[in-house]
């Protein structure tokens, strides 16, 4: 599987800059399935329908940050380039090919700011097999410890600020997966950073 690959940041508390203010910054890092432009349109269109149809209370999401997450890798009060390491080396032993998700619904999940979702009807069985094959492999690289015993690929498109989404079917959203990436964010902040990506060979 080809990647493009970047240098693993350093583990300092000035990674971003310096300051009391970056040393206190939740640092995220996780690996999604990242929505072309098209697909990614799509799911704003979908996502604006859903929240106008049903009356939602919601704080509607960038398109540029819709992704699928994978695989959740933890909170941490630094960048830590250890870890970082450790995940691009796991990620680069998992191999898939490309696959087509089909986003067919709207649904919602409780919690504190209740996300609002697009998600499938049914999980392609390569979804599946990259999820459990890259699971393994952090796994053994013994980064296991926040890893999910479960996967329900959704794409979050909202945060309730009332109610939850009723589930609801929407126009179907094909979507061609062709690779993932590994993202970091700081909890609270901007866009998300892509660290290395991992594209599927053809065929």
């Amino acid at each position: 599987m080809g990647s493009r690959r970047s240098s693993p940041p350093e583990s300092q508390p000035d990674l971003l800059g310096g300051g009391s203010t970056e040393a206190a910054a939740i640092h995220r890092l996780f690996f999604a399935l990242l929505p072309g432009e098209a697909v990614s349109g799509r799911i704003e269109r979908a996502a604006r329908d859903v929240a106008a149809t049903q009356h939602l209370r919601a704080r509607l999401i960038r398109p540029s940050r819709y992704h699928a997450t994978l695989h959740f890798l933890g909170d941490h009060p630094l960048l830590r380039s250890d870890i970082v390491t450790a995940a691009i080396t796991a990620a680069g032993k998992v191999h898939s090919s490309p696959f087509e998700l089909v986003l067919d619904h709207a649904a919602g999940f409780h919690g504190r700011e209740p996300p609002c979702v697009l998600r499938c009807s049914n999980m392609p069985s390569a979804l599946q097999t990259l999820w459990q094959d890259l699971r393994q492999s952090l796994m053994l690289a013994g980064l296991g410890a926040q890893l999910s015993r479960n996967f329900t690929p959704h794409v979050t498109f909202a945060y309730s600020r009332g109610a939850l989404p009723q589930p609801a079917p929407i126009d179907p959203i094909t979507w061609r997966v062709e690779g993932f990436a590994l993202l970091h964010s700081v909890v609270g902040g901007g866009e998300y950073r892509t660290l290395d990506a991992w594209r599927f060979p053809a065929g």
